[in-house]
């Protein structure tokens, strides 16, 4: 090849170059063009779209994770009990912001090649941990505290106990038969069963613990709590027993707790039926749930049935926490004679003083519920 052939090949070459970067530059300013056309005619519907969306939108888009990434910080004890599955354990992850999204962990479960099973108990945890990283960790035995066990609020009894014994290998019938009797732990006469009255809190046990021992640290527990709120030991029974309808009626908002307990002393005050599904399922044997039917319901020798037996139940039907029992002891001041949850997903709640308003978020309700059952999803169910 000549030079002057070189040098018209050299030539050609830089023109397609700048060719080429003319039409990317001309590309780039076509799609900027486009993106601010479209701003320009969605408007004010561009930032309700963003504020809305904006987050699934950067997700999608490659701009955002919905995981975090790296081993995390600071430590959290979150525990497995028995019958959660994945979908139970990721969501559990998220509320205590050790993943980033409920999502994240559950795509990664999904994508192992087995199927992955979880150990009931209580594990140490960080704080926004990479979904990677809190699925090595929940599988790492090191990180299972020995004899540790987490008994969450609202829960039954017999189910803590059940739970107790999973960690502690303990049998659940040796906790069944302790728990058959509890005067002899110090339970006042007047409560028709241990319910109510194993506090709810993280304990850890030795080997030598006993069933018995066991459940005489959780009632010292909780007649120490009843000592902090200025509680009598002759108040027991009626403070547990509504702290304890509260907490399973009141669901995840705390700030409603008070006004929840005010509703129910309202009523009793005015010798008004007390209506509380929570009471009705408990004397059902059904500690999961507090949807009931029509038979349920006009059940009069169901002695925890409150929609067919005046005033307070025969007695507490799960384990109240702190807030729970503050609210029993110092309830709101207010006229509510009725409340409705009118987002289950958020726990968002209506009061209402009269049957009229009542019905009102009755009606918001069902018309959530439609609109979240159109959806998939199973709150309502």
């Amino acid at each position: 090849m000549t030079e002057q052939e070189t040098r018209r090949g050299r030539r050609e070459a830089r023109e397609l170059n700048e060719e080429e970067r003319s039409s990317r530059r001309r590309g780039r300013i076509v799609i900027s063009s486009v993106l601010i056309v479209m701003l320009l005619l969605i408007g004010g519907g561009a930032a309700w779209v963003w504020s809305s969306y904006g987050d699934k939108i950067s997700q999608a888009l490659g701009w955002t994770s919905n995981d975090y990434e790296g081993e995390g910080h600071g430590e959290v004890l979150l525990t497995i009990t028995e019958g959660q599955i994945g979908g139970d354990v990721a969501a559990a992850l998220a509320n205590a912001d050790v993943v980033k999204t409920s999502e994240a962990f559950y795509d990664l479960l999904l994508q192992q090649p087995e199927e992955v099973n979880f150990q009931v108990g209580t594990y140490r945890l960080k704080q926004q941990m990479s979904a990677a990283a809190a699925l090595a960790a929940l599988q790492d035995d090191a990180n299972r505290m020995e004899l540790t066990v987490t008994i969450p609020e609202g829960m039954a009894a017999l189910d803590a106990l059940e739970l107790t014994a999973g960690v502690v290998n303990i049998p659940f019938e040796d906790f069944q038969a302790a728990a058959a009797n509890p005067a002899a732990f110090g339970v006042p006469a007047e409560f028709p069963s241990i319910e109510g009255f194993l506090f709810p809190a993280t304990y850890t046990f030795e080997p030598d613990d006993t069933a018995e021992s066991i459940i005489q640290t959780m009632v010292d527990r909780m007649w120490q709590a009843l000592d902090q709120h200025g509680v009598a030991h002759e108040d027991a029974w009626r403070v547990l027993t509504l702290a304890a309808m509260v907490q399973r009626e009141a669901g995840s908002r705390l700030e409603d707790f008070p006004k929840v307990a005010r509703v129910f002393l309202n009523r009793i005050d005015i010798d008004m039926l007390l209506q509380s599904d929570a009471t009705v399922s408990y004397g059902t044997g059904n500690t999961h749930t507090v949807w009931t039917t029509d038979e349920e319901r006009a059940d009069k020798s169901n002695k925890y049935n409150t929609y067919a037996n005046p005033g307070l139940p025969a007695g507490p039907i799960s384990l109240p926490g702190d807030t729970a029992i503050e609210a029993a002891t110092n309830p709101a001041s207010g006229p509510w004679l009725y409340f409705m949850p009118v987002d289950l997903s958020s726990g968002e709640t209506e009061f209402a003083e009269t049957a009229e308003q009542h019905q009102q978020n009755v009606e918001k309700l069902s018309e959530w519920c439609t609109a979240h059952r159109a959806e998939g999803g199973k709150y309502c169910d």
